[in-house]
């Protein structure tokens, strides 16, 4: 288990590769985007690109899991990284995907927060979770294989969430700035 910090960066993996191993969730063009605005879970063995949790409610530097309210971004991706709810009705699901709706002509957006849950039978596995600004009631996210997009994407679900871990993707190299020069 690693503690989840409002400014880190961490990859998003599968907690269980399964029978073909997976890599982690990156963004990718779909038959109806050819802008790479689809979360998917790759289907290459690499660990993705790394998200930014934003808690959106009180205590905002510790997220706490199954409580704190969460915007989730991808932050090497421009102008609009913030992960958002897409209804795509002629697939009947409704997926995660970045931007706005100028970015998926003709399908509506949702609004909502993210939230992590513990799930699962690894002392490490969680879940993540939408809850809907219209209602109480938040919708587990699972994987859909809509026929060789490059991976598959993250959609909405009553039943057998994707159970993922968490991975810091702290980069050693890199420059740690103190806070007096932040």
């Amino acid at each position: 288990w690693i503690p989840l910090h409002r400014g880190g960066e961490y990859y998003i993996q599968p907690a269980i590769p399964g029978p073909s191993p997976r890599g982690g969730l990156t963004l990718g063009r779909t038959y109806e985007n050819q802008s790479p605005v689809t979360v998917l879970l790759s289907d290459s063995v690499n660990k993705g690109d790394p998200v930014k949790f934003k808690p959106t409610g009180p205590n905002p530097d510790i997220i706490f899991v199954g409580a704190t309210r969460l915007d989730i971004e991808f932050p090497m991706m421009g102008v609009n990284p913030k992960w958002s709810l897409f209804e795509n009705r002629k697939m009947q699901k409704t997926y995660v995907g970045i931007g706005g709706p100028e970015d998926h002509p003709g399908q509506p957006m949702l609004s909502g927060i993210f939230r992590i849950q513990k799930y699962g039978f690894l002392y490490n596995s969680y879940k993540l979770v939408f809850c809907p600004d219209y209602s109480s009631t938040c919708s587990d996210i699972r994987t859909y294989d809509n026929n060789n997009e490059g991976g598959k994407r993250l959609v909405l679900t009553q039943d057998s969430p994707l159970m993922i871990v968490f991975e810091n993707a702290y980069k050693p190299d890199a420059t740690i700035n103190s806070i007096e020069s932040m």
